[in-house]
């Protein structure tokens, strides 16, 4: 007997009744699944790579029978599984911690069905996660009518917006800095331009988040190890604790910089700032930095109840792996007051 229960799937969600002090996750994909999946794979830039390509790289990694053909979607779909599969460990911590199943939604699923945000997704959520995983050619949007459904619901006590735009790579027409950047975060199968984020960003400025999300910069890790740098953390601005017992988030060779459009204030706190990789040239590190920001808070304010919260979404998979550390960050989300 199989010690993982039974998955459904292309069904209607059920709604999760309210109870005080346990918080209703739902993450939601930003992007439509068929557009990603069928991008055209003899194009280099601005698609994520396919299981062969996977397979090819993480070698022996993905050789086992779960992952053939038989098993496994072999092209670019399965690697957008990949992705599923890698929060399966998030989901699970953080159900424990609400007593409530994680929701996952996607803007447009593998059935191609549409799903904007709306009270179908809100009604029942406290903590809405949304991963900018789209990519900017897609020209995902949100509506004006999503907009206005998001606004409301911030307007509902206790209730917790996650924005994470994933990384921003080549934005540049100038080839040899896309190679800098390219040998900067070392992974072949990024390429040399990959630009996320396009739902997100109008979120963002829909909502006067004053970030962007910038490049794709490879942490440092201690010297003589394959574990990410600690982070460099503003405890005393994290009202929400989400950094209790948290030194470290979760390593990925190509996390983007959180920059911010205004000086930090009380309406905009940055909490931590992750150490980069120096040893690799970047022109952010010619610009003169160090680090780059991870983790930014926008606590309520007089037109919104609930907190605005950016972490990329890479710290909630574990296709690079996890710590202790990273699922103590879960659970402080999860119960995040």
């Amino acid at each position: 007997m199989s010690s993982f229960p039974a998955r459904t799937y292309n069904q209607s969600h059920l709604p999760r009744p309210y109870v005080p002090g346990k918080r209703r996750i739902s993450i939601y994909w930003s992007w439509s699944y068929p557009w990603e999946a069928q991008r055209d794979t003899a194009e280099l830039d601005n698609r994520f790579s396919t299981m062969t390509e996977v397979r090819q790289v993480s070698w022996p990694a993905y050789e086992t029978p779960e992952y053939d053909a038989a098993h496994f979607l072999q092209g670019i779909a399965g690697t957008l599984e990949l992705f599923h599969r890698s929060t399966l460990d998030f989901q699970r911590v953080a159900g424990e911690v609400t007593g409530n199943p994680v929701a996952v939604f996607q803007r447009i699923d593998q059935a191609g069905f549409k799903l904007p945000i709306d009270e179908r997704i809100l009604a029942d959520t406290d903590t809405l996660m949304v991963f900018g995983l789209d990519h900017l050619l897609a020209q995902e949007e949100a509506a004006p009518e999503e907009i206005a459904a998001i606004q409301r619901w911030l307007q509902r006590e206790g209730t917790c917006l996650l924005l994470a735009p994933h990384h921003d790579v080549g934005f540049t027409n100038d080839l040899k800095q896309r190679q800098m950047e390219f040998e900067h975060h070392g992974d072949p199968l990024v390429p040399r331009q990959q630009r996320f984020g396009a739902y997100t960003r109008s979120l963002m400025t829909a909502l006067n988040v004053p970030v962007r999300n910038v490049y794709g910069l490879r942490p440092a890790v201690v010297e003589g190890t394959r574990s990410i740098a600690p982070l460099t953390t503003f405890r005393d601005l994290d009202t929400p604790r989400l950094l209790d017992d948290v030194t470290t988030f979760n390593f990925h060779p190509h996390l983007p910089h959180y920059e911010l459009t205004e000086p930090e204030s009380d309406a905009v706190r940055l909490l931590a700032r992750q150490p980069i990789e120096m040893s690799r040239p970047h022109p952010f590190i010619t610009a003169g930095n160090t680090e780059f920001n991870s983790l930014i808070w926008l606590p309520p304010n007089t037109a919104r109840a609930g907190d605005i919260v950016m972490a990329d979404s890479t710290n909630f998979t574990t296709l690079f792996g996890g710590t202790d550390s990273l699922a103590n960050f879960w659970r402080n989300l999860a119960a995040m007051q």
